[in-house]
């Protein structure tokens, strides 16, 4: 680490060697991060919640801890989506209904993420329930996006999006029931990676009805995303799906240091659902990571969209139903906001078998989608089909069903994979025009198989590394933001 380097610049993986090289305490990162937090969060609206005291005083402690193995992120900043629980800390859900609420008790990825020696700044933005693709909500309002304030962060990770970007934080926890972690990932320019279902607990109270969601990492670079994946990831008692851990000595770290050999790569770029237009840029970035997987000496053949038009349907019956899983005190529901009651009115209309119907038929459609491309390593396709958008087009003030097709060139290729339960990553290969936008590229592994998608994203930044975008950024967001 050079005098000329500022904290906010290293990777997540540097700050820790810092640590452990007495270049830096957890204190200094602490402090440092805290400052860049109040100095652009009110503009990027990254947090709900922001815990400086308990974060220093976490900082100054943990020096004395000295377990047998310290993990790689043993003494880096992080935050915590406030979709899930952390004792102590106001966790809000991005809802009004539950501004007040504080629990007793962690997640189990916040334990893990603790017990790994990060430290919490906070709890990152989020909207309502995490029910949509574009973070906003009465409490602190939008992310808004590091390369374009005018344009939304995307979400419903869209807080941790922005945190990671500017420099708030080197990574953070996220989540993705829909392409949550994938679409900020790809319109801040960051690595996004949904892990397979069951990889990480949900527990002790994640809603698990459909097996949608999935918690992850968001970060600037495959390595350290691959280094928060270690921390989250392991079965706990009770959870409902359980995916197979790695072979003992390993680590979702060290796959990120392995080549990946030569690879069968299926893509295609038709979104299985009607009426989507795929963005000239978002083909542009898909046809790029082609050439240049093909570069690398991966073969590269088109497929068919291995899913048809009626997951839609599928999938919006299980979401609905799913909307429901926040329970709220009588006459609290007026304090949702207008799309999160039109989901839950929708839930409300469900019946048990048309529910039952609905993830039967998408349990069906995701075994004949995996069977259709079992011969392949790899499946590549763009993450979204549009362009971030201005937050104000996903303005609720009018009918929500606008609202809701807006949303769905968003998630047209990332819920698929919810579905699946396949590892997925989004990589930030590619901006528009003039470097002004990011535009991210999925990649989809094996079911279990985050290990190859990880060494194969690893080995792509090497190959066509894009830390050197976020210098302006990292030096001062309006800059960047250009």
């Amino acid at each position: 680490m050079t005098e000329q380097t500022r904290l906010h610049e290293l990777t997540a993986l540097e700050q820790a060697a810092a640590v452990r090289k007495g270049e830096a305490g957890p204190l200094d990162l602490v402090r440092h991060h805290l400052a860049r937090v109040e100095r652009y969060d009110g503009r990027f609206g990254a947090f709900l919640t922001r815990t400086p005291e308990a974060a220093l005083a976490e900082a100054a402690a943990l020096p004395e801890r000295q377990p047998a193995h310290r993990s790689p992120l043993f003494g880096v900043p992080t935050a915590v989506k406030d979709l899930v629980d952390t004792a102590g800390v106001a966790t809000t859900y991005g809802s009004k209904a539950f501004a007040g609420h504080v629990p007793d008790t962690d997640a189990h990825t916040v334990t893990r993420m603790r017990a790994a020696g990060t430290i919490s700044l906070g709890k990152t933005n989020t909207p309502e329930f995490g029910c949509c693709c574009y973070t906003d909500n009465d409490l602190v309002g939008p992310a808004r996006n590091p390369w374009d304030p005018s344009l939304s962060a995307g979400g419903s990770s869209g807080g941790a999006a922005v945190a990671v970007a500017l420099g708030l934080v080197p990574v953070a926890h996220a989540s993705d029931g829909g392409g949550s972690i994938r679409i900020p990932a790809s319109v801040c320019g960051l690595v996004g990676i949904k892990p397979s279902r069951g990889r990480v607990s949900s527990g002790p109270s994640g809603a698990e009805v459909t097996g949608l969601a999935v918690q992850g990492p968001l970060a600037r670079s495959v390595r350290d995303a691959a280094a928060l994946l270690d921390v989250l990831a392991g079965p706990e008692p009770g959870d409902p799906h359980w995916t197979p851990p790695l072979p003992a000595g390993e680590s979702f770290l060290g796959h990120a240091d392995r080549t990946p050999g030569r690879l069968r790569i299926g893509r295609y770029a038709v979104p299985a659902a009607d009426g989507i237009t795929l963005d000239p840029a978002c083909l542009a970035a898909w046809e790029h990571a082609s050439h240049l997987l093909e570069s690398l000496g991966h073969v590269v053949e088109d497929i068919p969209t291995p899913f048809g038009p009626e997951i839609s349907g599928h999938f919006v019956t299980a979401w609905g139903v799913q909307s429901l899983g926040r329970s709220l005190e009588a006459g609290r529901e007026s304090l949702l906001r207008p799309v999160t009651r039109a989901w839950r009115e929708y839930g409300r209309g469900v019946s048990g078998e048309q529910f039952a119907a609905a993830v039967t038929a998408m349990h069906g459609a995701a075994r004949r989608a995996i069977r259709s491309t079992q011969a392949y390593d790899v499946v590549l396709t763009p993450t979204l089909a549009t362009l971030p958008r201005s937050v104000e087009y996903f303005d609720e003030s009018g009918d929500p069903l606008v609202n809701l097709y807006r949303q769905s060139a968003f998630s047209a290729f990332t819920s698929p994979y919810n579905m699946t339960g396949q590892p997925a990553v989004s990589l930030p290969l590619y901006w528009t025009e003039g470097g002004r936008i990011p535009v991210g590229v999925q990649l989809v592994g094996r079911p279990a198989d985050e290990a190859t998608l990880i060494a194969l994203s690893a080995q792509i930044e090497e190959a066509n590394p894009w830390r050197g975008r976020y210098a302006d950024l990292l030096a001062e967001p309006d800059a960047g933001a250009r």
